[in-house]
C-alpha cells in the first residue's frame, strides 16, 4: 500500500481526496494537514464527509513521516510551510495548489532538486488533454485573436485560475512568444484597440461552479472555442492518485501531468 499524506484535508479538494483514497485499493491515507489554528485539528480527517479514517488532523508538518507521498492541496503559504519537511524527509510532493507568485515558484524548483515534485496547475486527465490541444490550435491558427474565460465558486481566492494561465501558456509557447510579454489579465476603462499577438483573459466568480475554462480563437468570419467543464472536484481527485503513483518510483526533478499522462508538449 502507499501511504499518502494530504495536506489542506478540511478544504474541498482535501474531503474529495479522503473519498478517492478510501475506494483506492492500493493507497491509504497516513497523515493528515490542515492549517494552525483550523477547527479541524484534532478531528478525524473524513469527519466532513461522514467517512471514518481513522487520522486525525494535525497542523504539524512532522506527521509528513508517515508517508510515501504528499499530495498538497491547500494554499501558497500552506504549500511554502511543508516544503522544507518534505525535503529534509525526502518525501515526494504533488502540488495542485495554485496562486504562487515568482519567487515562490523559485522555492518550489529548488525543492525539486532534492525530492521528486508535480507542480500541477490542474490535476484532471481532461484538462491535461486540453492544454495539448490548445497548443496545437495555436500552431494551426497563428493569427487569430485569443482570449480565455474562466468561471469557479465564489470562494476561490486567486484570478485568473491556475488553470487558465497554464493555457494561455501553452498557447504562447506554441507561438514562440513571451507570456509575460502579451498576457493581459485584466481590462478596464478605454483600453484601446486590442493588440495582435496578445492573449487575453477574463475570470469569474459566483456560486458553487468547479471550474470552467474556454479558450476562443477568434478569426475574421470564423471562431474556434475549445473548451472543458468540471461538474465535480472526482476528476481532480483521481487525476491526483495517478500523479502521486507517479511520483514514488521518480529521480528528483520537477514534474508535470503530462509527464504523469505521458502527454507530448
Amino acid at each position: 500500500m502507499i501511504k499518502v499524506a494530504v495536506s489542506g484535508i478540511c478544504g474541498r479538494m482535501g474531503q474529495m481526496l479522503v473519498k478517492a483514497l478510501a475506494a483506492a485499493k492500493d493507497m491509504e491515507l497516513s497523515a493528515a494537514l490542515g492549517r494552525v489554528g483550523s477547527a479541524g485539528v484534532g478531528k478525524d480527517a473524513g469527519a466532513p464527509s461522514g467517512i471514518a479514517t481513522g487520522v486525525p488532523v494535525s497542523d504539524d508538518p512532522q506527521e509528513l513521516r508517515k508517508a510515501d507521498v504528499v499530495i498538497d492541496f491547500s494554499r501558497p503559504e500552506g504549500t511554502l510551510a511543508i516544503l522544507p519537511e518534505c525535503v529534509r524527509l525526502k518525501k515526494p510532493v504533488l502540488i495542485g495548489t495554485t496562486g504562487f507568485d515568482a519567487a515562490e515558484k523559485k522555492a518550489i524548483e529548488e525543492a525539486s532538486r532534492s525530492i521528486p515534485v508535480i507542480l500541477a496547475p490542474n490535476t484532471s486527465v481532461g484538462v491535461n488533454a486540453v492544454f495539448r490541444l490548445v497548443s496545437e490550435a495555436a500552431r494551426l491558427l497563428p493569427d487569430t485573436d485569443v482570449e480565455i474565460v474562466e468561471m469557479h465558486h465564489r470562494n476561490k481566492v486567486d484570478a485568473p485560475s491556475g488553470t487558465a494561465l497554464e493555457m494561455g501558456r501553452c498557447i504562447a509557447r506554441a507561438r514562440g512568444q513571451d507570456f509575460d510579454e502579451v498576457a493581459i489579465l485584466s481590462r478596464e476603462g478605454h483600453t484601446g484597440p486590442r493588440k495582435n499577438g496578445t492573449i487575453g483573459f477574463a475570470a469569474l466568480r459566483g456560486g458553487d461552479v468547479v471550474g470552467i475554462h474556454k479558450v476562443i480563437f477568434a478569426g475574421t468570419g470564423e471562431r474556434v472555442e475549445i473548451s472543458h467543464h468540471s461538474t465535480t472536484r472526482e476528476g481532480y481527485a483521481d487525476g491526483a492518485l495517478v500523479g502521486a503513483r507517479f511520483l514514488v518510483n521518480q529521480a528528483a526533478g520537477l514534474y508535470s501531468m503530462a509527464d504523469v499522462l505521458g502527454i507530448p508538449r
